[in-house]
């Protein structure tokens, strides 16, 4: 029996927040480009539209001995220009080794709407594929509609602002732990 006494590196928490280093942003459009070009096929090369000209991106970190290590999830939050108040989060996406470790979609979700809100977001939605809706609606998100887009259904929803309240720190961000075995 060959014995490795050395376990793989699994950290115990993760950094949500604005991704604002070049490296971090680097590092969640090529996650990106992984989950929804690679993996899913819905982009062919690159998924990066005009919406990446103004969204903010936010990423969670791994850490490693309390340091950041590499972008393990992302997603992007925006503004619509045209109507103040009204902001749009898209293109979430967890590394697929990372996946399952519910604290990161949740606490992704959570800076996503939080910092939004802090911004003065009176209403935040997003078109979210239909194999992630349970999870949208545990964190108080409400369908409004069933879309399909680039062939796959998806279903407009809502959060619940009441359930997020304001992030005015969000370059800091928040700490989520793995979830337990």
């Amino acid at each position: 029996m060959i014995f490795d006494p050395v376990p793989p590196f699994r950290p115990s928490h993760f950094n949500v927040k604005f991704a604002v280093a070049p490296w971090e942003r680097r590092a969640c459009a090529a996650l990106r480009r992984q989950v929804f070009c690679t993996e899913q096929g819905i982009f062919e090369g690159d998924d990066r539209d005009a919406i990446d000209a103004h969204a903010i991106p936010i990423c969670a970190l791994s850490t490693l001995g309390g340091e950041a290590d590499g972008v393990v999830g992302t997603v992007r939050i925006h503004e619509v220009a045209e109507r103040p108040g009204e902001w749009w989060g898209s293109r979430l996406a967890v590394a697929r080794a990372f996946r399952g470790t519910a604290a990161l979609g949740a606490g992704l979700i959570q800076v996503a709407v939080s910092s939004a809100h802090a911004r003065g977001c009176t209403r935040f939605l997003a078109h979210v594929q239909e194999r992630n809706v349970p999870l949208f609606e545990a964190l108080h998100w409400a369908r409004l509609d069933a879309v399909d887009l680039h062939g796959r259904a998806h279903h407009l929803m809502q959060a619940d602002l009441s359930a997020y309240p304001p992030m005015y720190d969000p370059e800091h961000g928040l700490v989520t732990f793995r979830k337990a075995a």
